[in-house]
């Protein structure tokens, strides 16, 4: 497995490295530098920012320099909008955050979204399984956006009115993780929103896939047994299920992250979603460029991830 492993990294590594250098080949179509010093800099101010940030060595030479950074993870070029910070520390900053709401929300999404389907499956054609596709269908319908509005309104404003001045169980600004119980005041409503926005989605996913699998000869023999429904169902069912259950869980994870853009902007969570929109907007090229190889990475190891997953899970599965 290791050597499979090693293999697959060595595929990558090109990948990874064209990925970073299109990336910083596309920062530098636009100048940061009349950002900072007005439309129209001094030739001499030019020059002396420009050398400060480093935008005056070669481009290859830049890249270079990145890539030294990978390799000991340490980013540590300063920040052009946050000055006196380095990348590497904003980024540090803004991993927890967004953990602490993707991780729990992809947890219950799936937990959730697989014991759904296995209940419309096994109502097969009757009305739970049909009103359970009938509010998926509506689910996936409406805009994330619109969700965040409904939950901020009903989860926030108008729950902390009833609960009264100091009392509010719900924060849609700040992040304070000192406090007593800051998971549940900052984090609790973003994730709940996230798990109702992918439910509808993860929910016609898994249905489809139960619905596929009750077809297989293996249910067949299972029922001439005498095996009841519910133990084919729960047990048999879920046990072969789990490979495309694996790939929808292991693709999601990188959106994950991406998905949670919206919310750390509206709920103001100092995340990599929020902190790398302010790079991107400030032409803070160290934070963008520094978030942007976490994320090749995090692509590609969940790939690689995928195939373990599949080998641990199915005994037919062998890497090689």
């Amino acid at each position: 497995m290791w050597i499979y492993i090693l293999r697959r990294v060595l595929y990558n590594l090109p990948v990874f490295l064209g990925i970073i250098l299109f990336l910083m080949a596309a920062l530098r179509v636009k100048d940061p530098i009349p950002g900072m010093l007005g439309k129209f800099p001094e030739p001499e101010d030019y020059a002396r920012m420009e050398k400060a940030l480093g935008l005056d060595q070669p481009f290859l030479v830049q890249y270079a320099s990145f890539l030294a950074d990978i390799v000991t993870l340490d980013f540590d070029q300063e920040s052009y909008d946050k000055p006196g910070l380095q990348a590497g520390e904003i980024v540090k900053d803004a991993i927890p955050p967004t953990m602490a709401i993707t991780v729990p929300a992809l947890m219950l999404s799936t937990l959730i979204s697989v014991c759904v389907a296995l209940i419309s499956a096994f109502y097969r054609g009757r009305l739970p399984d049909r009103l359970l596709v009938f509010l998926a269908v509506i689910g996936m319908s409406v805009s994330f956006v619109v969700y965040i509005i409904i939950g901020q309104y009903f989860g926030a404003y108008r729950l902390n009115e009833l609960l009264g001045p100091g009392n509010g169980l719900f924060a849609i600004e700040g992040f304070d993780t000192s406090e007593p119980g800051w998971w549940v005041h900052y984090c609790l409503l973003p994730v709940l929103i996230s798990v109702i926005v992918s439910m509808g989605y993860d929910t016609r996913f898994y249905r489809a896939v139960m619905v596929e699998e009750s077809g297989k000869d293996y249910i067949v023999t299972a029922q001439a047994k005498g095996a009841s429904k519910k133990k084919i169902m729960f047990v048999h069912m879920l046990k072969n299920a789990m490979i495309p259950i694996i790939t929808r869980v292991m693709i999601t994870l990188p959106f994950l992250i991406t998905g949670s853009f919206l919310l750390e902007m509206y709920f103001n969570i100092p995340g990599m979603g929020n902190n790398l929109i302010r790079a991107i907007n400030a032409n803070d090229f160290p934070v963008i460029q520094a978030f942007g190889a976490i994320f090749a990475a995090f692509f590609i190891v969940t790939n690689i991830l995928t195939d373990v997953a599949y080998a641990l899970v199915d005994p037919r599965v062998r890497l090689s």
